[in-house]
């Protein structure tokens, strides 16, 4: 049910900032939507003209009321229908006709329901795409923005220009988290839910927010997906957002197992559709978040270090020994570091705490500690420490010795006019529970859990970077692959992938394909003993022991060729110089509409076994290459250990943006694995390459 319209300004502003609004079914009945939002807009202090659409009432509310959509005296840039199901389509296409922009469906009875509502819901994409008019729902709890309110069920919080906006698939997500990040501090600007998302879905509405982003905008952005109709768009849009400043914390859920079908690479049987996800959202520069709780985390984290942490060292302030313990536990476990206070540092703390306070890093004020010593302990700290640390994570217990409201007050302040970002975990909130809920209403956002306060920094430190794959690549020859893969099909036979790989720039061990013995000494000579033999056919070698290795002789070489040939679906043997070294994989899957994942790990039979690998969505910049690579478990086998040889860092990474530039020039390549590529330093050879086409 996807539609080819695409958002304009126009409609943007009929939609985000109309100013003029009909409610379609607007009544005084409280427990009908058309009632809510009718009253949520008024309530809410939308200034513009606002009309009402209701047969049965001469007027409601006091506001200009009329029995259809066609008596309107003028143009309403935006409808907001609240009728049942089967009036809906009519309403609508009165609306279009009068030149309505923007709609926002609340009525449900449509796709979620059954088919006969799937093809109602049809009907409404038709009249809305005809009308160039920009459709939201059916079955969607409403619309909120500084202009207006136009939401009739769940919360309807106060909105704040520039705080956070909201673009979900659910409304009842969109109401959780709101319910459980206000009283956390945060605030929201823009809250949009798309229902059925029969025109309008999530990715639309990031790509139209994106085109009309500015500096009033929120800096950031959460969505909820449910569904992925359109990842290119989310794409795109994504990462120009992010370049604009804007920090997107995202969930997608319902992610299936179909990625996990039988495949005939290994690439393709490990990059599922969670892992594709996960790629997309790392290529667009968006954090990815797993629940409700931990994307309101990570939000309160961007609001108080504005979108990005310099770097990984971290003061921790606590009132208790123990929270301090786990804190610090939690960051180190996500890479951060808490560097000792230099001596003047040192010094000037011990002269306003006891003398059992701690005051490295840690520093440990005890229970004891008062409003006055809190204040003074944020000052030393700026003054001594300022240019190096990167965030003051701060813990305050209850300990009864002293009255906490002024605690908090000191720590609001400091938040106010540190230079450098401070967090606080207010922890009592069932003693302090009042006094947590005026620093919040105070615009300071906390975390009530300082593990959950370490996870979330892990996270925006992690935070993906948007990069550009490089356009050009030295030695790569798009020709010479094109005529390679032109009129093929299926799986790849070994000279055509050989000549795929070498034009993409791969190097490869002297080889020689046979399918039948004849030529067997001069192939043996050409190659060189000791060779290795592998049968062609086959698509899984090594299980069906289709590899025979180090030989050296004739004679051996016409015993290997016999027990190859003799293997089920044999179709010829390949002689091939012997390497030796580290194996690592490298290989691509397409996946759906997302595009092609490039996969980096360990090779050979240690792919399946041990699944070490890191994934990215190609094209690849040479830096996202080097992350995943660097980013396996076995990197230091890749470095050498022991004395032992490695691997080139910088050839591996040069291999990873080729297999993103051959899959993404050439789409038709469903999967490819270069399983293994084998050597020591910089000579590094694809030792097997497979390619299957669609």
């Amino acid at each position: 049910m996807d539609s080819e319209y695409r958002p304009n300004t126009e409609n943007y502003h009929a939609l985000f900032k109309p100013s003029r609004i009909v409610v379609v079914g607007g009544s005084e009945n409280l427990s009908k939507p058309g009632g809510m939002v009718l009253k949520n807009i008024m309530e809410q202090g939308y200034s513009g003209t606002l009309w009402v659409i209701n047969p049965h009432a001469a007027s409601v509310s006091k506001l200009p009321t009329f029995p259809s959509v066609a008596q309107m005296p003028g143009i309403a840039e935006l409808a907001i229908i609240a009728v049942p199901a089967p009036l809906v389509a009519s309403s609508l296409r009165g609306l279009a006709e009068k030149g309505t922009r923007a709609a926002i469906v609340l009525t449900a009875g449509f796709g979620e329901k059954d088919e006969e509502g799937r093809i109602e819901e049809m009907r409404l994409l038709d009249i809305a795409d005809r009308a160039n008019m920009i459709l939201i729902g059916p079955n969607c709890s409403g619309f909120m923005t500084p202009h207006y309110s136009g939401k009739f069920a769940g919360i309807i919080p106060p909105l704040k220009p520039r705080s956070v906006d909201f673009i979900s698939g659910s409304g009842a997500t969109v109401d959780l988290v709101m319910e459980q990040a206000l009283p956390r501090g945060l605030s929201f600007c823009t809250v949009i839910n798309v229902g059925n998302s029969a025109q309008t879905g999530v990715e639309d509405l990031v790509a139209l927010y994106d085109r009309n982003y500015g500096p009033e905008s929120a800096p950031i952005l959460m969505l909820y997906l449910e569904s992925l109709r359109k990842p290119a768009l989310l794409l795109e849009h994504g990462r120009r957002l992010t370049r604009k400043g804007c920090v997107i914390v995202a969930i997608k859920s319902g992610i299936s197992g179909a990625g996990a079908r039988a495949a005939a690479s290994h690439t393709g049987a490990m990059a599922n559709d969670d892992i594709a996800v996960e790629s997309l959202f790392r290529k667009a520069g968006i954090i990815r978040v797993k629940s409700k709780m931990e994307m309101i985390d990570v939000t309160c984290v961007l609001a108080a270090t504005g979108g990005r942490l310099k770097g990984k060292k971290v003061c921790v302030v606590t009132d208790a020994g123990g929270p301090g313990v786990m804190l610090t536990d939690e960051l180190e476990r996500q890479g951060f570091t808490l560097p000792v206070m230099n001596d003047a540092t040192q010094k000037r703390l011990r002269r306003i705490l006891p003398p059992e306070s701690a005051v490295a890093n840690p520093i440990d004020c005890l229970p004891t500690r008062s409003a006055s010593q809190v204040r003074e302990i944020f000052r030393i700290i700026e003054d001594e420490e300022g240019d190096a640390l990167d965030v003051i994570a701060v813990q305050v217990a209850n300990p009864g010795m002293s009255d906490n409201r002024y605690v908090y007050e000191e720590v609001a302040d400091a938040m106010d006019n540190s230079s450098i970002p401070i967090i606080p975990v207010l922890t009592s909130v069932s003693t302090c529970a009042p006094l947590i809920q005026e620093f919040t209403k105070g615009g300071k956002s906390c975390f009530h859990d300082e593990v959950n306060l370490g996870s979330a920094l892990g996270k925006v430190l992690r935070r993906p970077a948007v990069r550009e794959a490089s356009s050009t690549l030295e030695g790569y020859d798009f020709e010479g692959i094109a005529a390679a893969l032109d009129g093929k099909n299926g799986v790849l036979d070994v000279e055509s992938a050989a000549q795929v790989l070498t034009g993409a720039g791969f190097s490869l061990p002297r080889q020689v394909p046979m399918t039948t013995r004849k030529g067997l000494a001069e192939a043996c000579e050409k190659v060189g003993f000791p060779l290795a033999m592998k049968v062609l056919g086959p698509l899984h070698k090594s299980d069906s022991a289709g590899v025979k290795v180090n030989i050296s002789s004739l004679e051996a070489a016409h015993s290997a060729w016999r027990g190859l040939m003799a293997i089920k679906g044999a179709a010829g043997v390949l002689i091939q110089q012997m390497c030796e070294g580290n194996e690592v994989i490298l290989g691509s899957s397409r996946s759906g509409d997302i595009g092609h994942v490039v996969m980096f790990g360990l090779g050979g039979i240690y792919t399946n076994t041990l699944k070490d690998v890191q994934f990215a969505l190609a094209p690849l910049a040479k830096e996202e290459c080097r992350e995943m690579i660097t980013g396996i478990k076995a990197f230091s086998i890749l470095e050498g250990v022991r004395g032992g040889r490695g691997m080139s860092i910088d050839v591996l990474a040069d291999y990873g943006e080729r297999i993103g530039r051959l899959v993404t020039d050439f789409p038709a390549i469903r999967e490819i694995d270069l399983n293994p590529v084998k050597g020591f330093d910089q000579n590094l050879r694809v030792v097997d390459g497979r390619i299957i086409l669609d």
